[in-house]
This record gives structure tokens, C-alpha cells and sequence, in this order.
């Protein structure tokens, strides 16, 4: 027979130790020096700096690896790193702190605080509001390339491309990651203020928060005196230094840069329903909307390999996931050189931020996970082990694709034109312009802060190569990315179409425009006079000294662009080319008009 009073007794004997157990009797940190140098060699990594909030208190701050593997300079605690889309949730901040003082009703179109900004139709002008902005549902894709390549030191020219960018979905039918709307709600902040981005982020958030080693643009970062230097693997294995990236146009997207000391803050006051130091920062309201599901943003099925991690939701500039029967809101940021990851789990009252100086790394993940179960007591798991894996798989898998895109390639093929044909100026009113031009029998590509090598593939495709202003071209680093030039029926160059979003299953198009060449008034005045076609008089004449322009009875004058000797198009008609030919003494006699339908010529008429 049991003696359940017997049992009662040892239990309340038992109960006050238990009660009083440490939340941690075992250093959950022990041994992590071990296991991180580990990480370094194993991922190459040049450096990556961690920090851990559980509660109110910091209770790990730890630097690993090279901020400058060069003169080897240590990652401390203190070193600035780029943390790239984990500005996101500054950002959106920033709009609940506004919504609270009732200056913005974030369910309200976005068009009633920025007019200015546009969107493809008119369902979407009336219908986006600022939380479909906040958690990605407008129905557009990423669109990246509109302000990674096109790069713009005007918001004003990046918002106004947005108008341009195709949907891909209706509003709120489907989570697609969008920068642009980021950007957006900055602009929001900067129009209802008077003030901007960077001073409200520098006011509002940094300044109560202590956070005095942060910082919001590259000039900043490169002035810091303790500022990461970021890096890229090559070849699987080769550390490789990369220049900062400025994204001042879309820093509401992802321009802070930021210690895990000062991060450190930035998670505990999530931590604490958005009190630091017992004082409100953040309404406890906006948090706990903030962090919760506003849409999903994925199927989230677990896999094999880790069936305690799964649903994926999206709050406002917060992902949201299970991780291993915990609640986890994490946000990556990814930019060159630099990797990040802020994670809270609400529930634990725990916080982990972790920044590197690598590019695309796993890193941050890896570290973040280990920390993660250490502190929540979860089973041990070799995440740098499974994570190397996929990873390994995945460029497997790019090598095979890569393999079968050459054996797809006809061989034996030229270009349809010689290489000057090629050259111009290509634009796309949602993404920008870019200027192609031949030189040393090749093709290159222009873009505000890159430049590409186009290798010919065959006829007219061309694969595009990064040329490093330090390194040259690496003709191994190629992707599925093709550039295709098109003809108009004339058989004239007049496009570019590449396949820069994914998600449009089709390819974005820049109309060609020939470079002008730069004539004197005395050079244009040759082409100046009347001349006769039948019984049409076309008049040509200079203005301002500086442009020529060609009238038709009936139509509107047109400008015209040089783009070759005696040879030019219509800057609003570029497939239309008028060809100026000259006698045996060098004047102009005549204009061979050259147009889809045929070419026509007009004789000049002599002068009286």
C-alpha cells in the first residue's frame, strides 16, 4: 500500500528547491568559445560578434574572429557591422509610434499621407494601406535590381519608379518581400514630421535607448572607429574583401549599422513589451501587433531533418516561426559583406543578436541556434553540421543548373551586329538606366556603382560578369542571369530584356536610345536648311546653338540626336534614323530618312 502522507511530505521537502532552482545552474555559455572557433574555420568566416538579453539584463557579450582580417583586428562587443533588413523593424517602429500619438491610421491607403507615391493601377492606389506595407501584401514582388543595380541618390526618383513595377498578386493575396515599401514608410515618417528618417531613427529610438555607437549611412560607418570591414567568400574558401555598399536612397530598408552592445538594447526592449529601463519606448500595443501573425508568409511544413521548426508568419518587420515548441521572432539582414540576426522568443524573455562580416553566411544562424538551445534547455543539435549540408547540396544543385544551361547553349553563333550597333543608353522607367558600350571588342554594361562584362553566349545573349574594380573579372562566377538584346523590323538594336524578377515569370524590357554625340553649333549648322521630298518641304534648323530639330508640315517639330557621323534618330521616335549625306565637296545634299516602313529621300534645296 502507498503512504500518500509520506509522499506529500518528501514532495513539500522537495518543492522549495525546485522552486528556487537557478534558471540556469549550468553555464549555458561553457565551452561556446570551443564550439564558435569551430564555426569560424569551418564557414571561413572572417568574424561575427554575439550578444544574449534574458529579461532586463545583458548576460553574454562576446567578440569572435577578425572586424579586419588584414591587420587582424579583433571583433569585439563594440564593432560596427551593417545589419542590413533588421533596420526594418526600426522603421515600422517608427509608424506604431506615430499611430499611437493618432498623427497616422496605419488601415487607412497610404496615398492619404504620401501622395506623391503611385502604384501600378488603381486598385492598388486606393486600396494599400501602411500595414499592408508593414508585413509585405501589396502584391508586388522585390523588384531589387530597381535599386541594387539602378542605384539612385534620390528617394524621390526610387519612389517615383514604384509606380512602374508590376504586381504579381492582388493586394493582400499573397506575402512577397518588398524594400521599396520600406522605403515607403520612411518617407511616410519624413512627410507627417518635418524631420528626417535618419533623425527620427537618431531621435526617437537611438537617443532613449543609449544606443551612442550606431549609426545610419557609410560615411558614418567608414568614420567609426571600430567599423567591420566586409568580406565575401570565393571559391568556397577564399576570404575576399568587398567594398561597402551605400544604400542611403533605400536606408529605411536596411542602412543601420550598429554594435551588439548597442543591439543589445534595441532586443530587450522588445524583450520587455517595449520598456527600457522601466521607461515606454514603444507602445505595448504596437509590440504585441508587431510581433504577432499579420500575414503568412509561407507553408511552413517541417522538414525531416528538423521537424521542430515550423509555420512561417510575418509581423511588422518581424518574421514569426516555432522553433522547437518556443515562439520565435527573428528578422535576417543581409547586405555586401554583412550578415545579421535579431531574434527574441517573447514567451522566454530572451533576446539574441548576432552580426558578421561575411556575406550570405549561415553564420549568424548557427550561433544564434546553439545560444537558443543552450538557454532553453533543448536537446543538443549540430547546426553548423546540418546547416553545411544544405548548403553543400545547394551549390551542388548550382553547378548542375550551370551545367546544363552551357549544353543547352548553341554553339558557333555571333552577334547579329557588329558591337557598336550594341551601344546606347537602355531605360526602364520602374528600374532606371544603364549605358552600354564597346570597347576593346567587348561589350560592357554601366550602372551607377557597377560594371559588367558581357561574355557572348550565343547570337544575341550575352552572359553578364561582375568586373571588380580590385580583382578583375572571376569568369567562373557566372549565374543564370542573361542579358538579350532585340531588334525592332527594321532590324535595328532597340532593347535589352533580362529576367531580373523571378517572380514575373517573363523579362523587363529597356528601351535602347543611342548616345549623342557632342557636335559644335558650327557642326550642326551644316545640316540646317530646307529640304524637298515630292512636294513636302521638311525645314531642319538649330536651337539654342546646341540642337538640331526636324519639322514635317502637319507634325510637331522633332529633336534629333547624334549618335553617328552625319547619322540621327528622333529622340521621341529612336527607331526612326535620318541620315544626312554629303557631296564630293563634304556639304550636306540630302537626308535619307530611314523608317520602319521604308527609306525615304529628301533633297536639299539650294539656297538662294
Amino acid at each position: 500500500m502507498k503512504h500518500p502522507i509520506l509522499l506529500w511530505v518528501l514532495l513539500g521537502l522537495l518543492s522549495p528547491a525546485v522552486a528556487q532552482r537557478p534558471r540556469h545552474p549550468i553555464d549555458p555559455f561553457a565551452g561556446l568559445d570551443t564550439v564558435f572557433a569551430r564555426v569560424l574555420r569551418d564557414w571561413h568566416a572572417a568574424g561575427f560578434a554575439v550578444a544574449v538579453v534574458e529579461k532586463k539584463k545583458v548576460i553574454y557579450s562576446r567578440g569572435f574572429g577578425y572586424r579586419d582580417v588584414e591587420s587582424r583586428q579583433p571583433v569585439t562587443p563594440h564593432t560596427i557591422f551593417a545589419i542590413g533588413s533588421c533596420t526594418k523593424a526600426f522603421t515600422a517602429a517608427l509608424i506604431g509610434q506615430l499611430d499611437r500619438q493618432g498623427r497616422l491610421d496605419i488601415d487607412k491607403p497610404v496615398r492619404d499621407y504620401l501622395p506623391e507615391l503611385k502604384f501600378y493601377n488603381e486598385t492598388m492606389n486606393s486600396t494599400i494601406t501602411l500595414r499592408d506595407m508593414m508585413c509585405h501584401r501589396t502584391g508586388l514582388p522585390r523588384h531589387d535590381y530597381a535599386w541594387y543595380l539602378f542605384n539612385s541618390g534620390s528617394r524621390d526618383s526610387l519612389i517615383h519608379r514604384i509606380q512602374f513595377q508590376e504586381p504579381t498578386a492582388g493586394v493582400r493575396e499573397k506575402w512577397q518581400y518588398n524594400n521599396f515599401m520600406f522605403l515607403a514608410q520612411g518617407m511616410v515618417v519624413q512627410k507627417l514630421t518635418d524631420s528626417s528618417w535618419e533623425s527620427n531613427v537618431a531621435e526617437r529610438l537611438f537617443k532613449p535607448l543609449g544606443m551612442t555607437e550606431s549609426d545610419l549611412s557609410v560615411n558614418d560607418l567608414q568614420k567609426a572607429p571600430e567599423a567591420a570591414i566586409g568580406y565575401e567568400l570565393k571559391k568556397d574558401s577564399i576570404i575576399q574583401r568587398v567594398d561597402y555598399h551605400d544604400v542611403e536612397a533605400i536606408a529605411p530598408a536596411g542602412a543601420i549599422n550598429s554594435s551588439v552592445n548597442d543591439m543589445a538594447a534595441w532586443v530587450a526592449t522588445w524583450v520587455n513589451g517595449g520598456k527600457y529601463r522601466d521607461k515606454e519606448i514603444l507602445p505595448a500595443s504596437y509590440v504585441n501587433e508587431a510581433i504577432s501573425a499579420q500575414m503568412v508568409s509561407g507553408g511552413g511544413v517541417p522538414s525531416r531533418e528538423a521537424p521542430d521548426i515550423f509555420f512561417s508568419s510575418y509581423g511588422f518587420g518581424w518574421s514569426l516561426a516555432s522553433y522547437r515548441g518556443h515562439y520565435r521572432v527573428e528578422h535576417g539582414g543581409n547586405i555586401d559583406g554583412f550578415t545579421a540576426s535579431t531574434c527574441l522568443f517573447p514567451s522566454d524573455s530572451v533576446g539574441i543578436v548576432v552580426l558578421c562580416n561575411q556575406s550570405s553566411s549561415q553564420v549568424p544562424a548557427i550561433v544564434r541556434n546553439f545560444i537558443a538551445d543552450r538557454l532553453l534547455h533543448l536537446g543538443y543539435k549540430d547546426w553548423s553540421t546540418y546547416l553545411k549540408s544544405l548548403a553543400d547540396k545547394g551549390r551542388a544543385d548550382a553547378k548542375a543548373a550551370a551545367s546544363a544551361r552551357v549544353a543547352s547553349v548553341r554553339s558557333l553563333t555571333h552577334p547579329s551586329h557588329p558591337l557598336d550597333d550594341y551601344a546606347g543608353i537602355y531605360s526602364n522607367p520602374g528600374y532606371g538606366s544603364m549605358e552600354v558600350v564597346a570597347e576593346r571588342d567587348s561589350l560592357w554594361v554601366n550602372f551607377p556603382h557597377m560594371i559588367w562584362w558581357l561574355r557572348h553566349s550565343h547570337y544575341d545573349v550575352f552572359d553578364p560578369l561582375e568586373k571588380d574594380q580590385k580583382t578583375g573579372i572571376d569568369t567562373a562566377d557566372d549565374g543564370p542571369l542573361k542579358v538579350q538584346f532585340n531588334m525592332d523590323q527594321g532590324g535595328n538594336i532597340n532593347s535589352i530584356s533580362m529576367n531580373i524578377e523571378p517572380a514575373l515569370n517573363k523579362p523587363i524590357f529597356f528601351s535602347r536610345t543611342p548616345r549623342p554625340n557632342a557636335l559644335t553649333p558650327a557642326d550642326l549648322q551644316r545640316y540646317a536648311g530646307e529640304y524637298q521630298i515630292a512636294n513636302v518641304i521638311i525645314k531642319c534648323y538649330v536651337k539654342n546653338e546646341t540642337t538640331l530639330y526636324l519639322v514635317v508640315p502637319g507634325q510637331p517639330e522633332y529633336e534629333l540626336v547624334p549618335v553617328a557621323k552625319d547619322k540621327f534618330v528622333l529622340k521621341t521616335l529612336p527607331n526612326f534614323e535620318e541620315q544626312f549625306v554629303a557631296d564630293e565637296k563634304g556639304e550636306i545634299s540630302a537626308i535619307l530618312s530611314v523608317q520602319p516602313n521604308g527609306t525615304f529621300k529628301a533633297v536639299r534645296k539650294k539656297q538662294p
